[in-house]
């Protein structure tokens, strides 16, 4: 079992996708995936992606099937290479149910168009929320270095009320809060914050 894939596999196994699909699939990256793809990380373990179309994510499953990916875990596919792919559908990344589609104007960055996959990143307020609620250890880490390498573009009082509205609608709101206030702490630490 291999341990990482930098950009360029991510790339390149995208790419050989794109070749065995006749319609359309819009990707936006989420997690390490999203993290490698803007240069924050050198390569990530496993692949986070969104299919936020319904439809689109299941003719990709359906694609991956008829490929050899099998289901290793609920959202998890891989093949003989090791690499596990999490997909996505809808607006949900991992347990987090994100406010809008990520497909929405402003929610992603594009990184590229195939001929038939469009790949994008999840916007950094989005990433960095969703690594909180689940909060490991690699998902706060994360979440500081893309602080770090972003500072200029993350608004932190923008980020706490997104925070805390989506936090709102989980069931662990006060858990999710917890986490995001040991966030904040941890940013003062690092003098990301006051």
């Amino acid at each position: 079992m291999r341990t990482g894939i930098d950009r360029q596999g991510l790339l390149d196994t995208l790419g050989a996708w794109d070749g065995f699909l006749k319609k359309k699939v819009r990707l936006i990256a989420c997690g390490g995936t999203a993290m490698t793809l803007l240069g924050v990380k050198a390569s990530t373990k496993d692949i986070d992606l969104i299919a936020p179309d319904l439809d689109e994510y299941k003719y990709l499953i359906a694609t991956l099937k008829d490929l050899g990916y099998t289901s290793v875990s609920g959202v998890g596919w891989s093949r003989d290479e090791g690499f596990v792919f999490d997909i996505f559908g809808g607006n949900r990344v991992h347990t987090t149910e994100l406010l809008t589609s990520p497909l929405e104007k402003g929610k992603h960055y594009l990184v590229k168009e195939y001929n038939r996959i469009y790949l994008g990143v999840l916007n950094y307020y989005d990433i960095i929320i969703s690594k909180l609620f689940r909060s490991t250890s690699i998902d706060i880490e994360d979440s500081l270095a893309l602080l770090k390498s972003k500072k200029k573009e993350i608004d932190l009082k923008q980020l706490d009320k997104l925070f805390r509205e989506t936090a709102s609608y989980n069931v662990t709101e006060e858990k999710m809060i917890g986490n995001w206030e040991h966030f904040l702490n941890l940013t003062r630490k690092e003098r990301l914050s006051k």
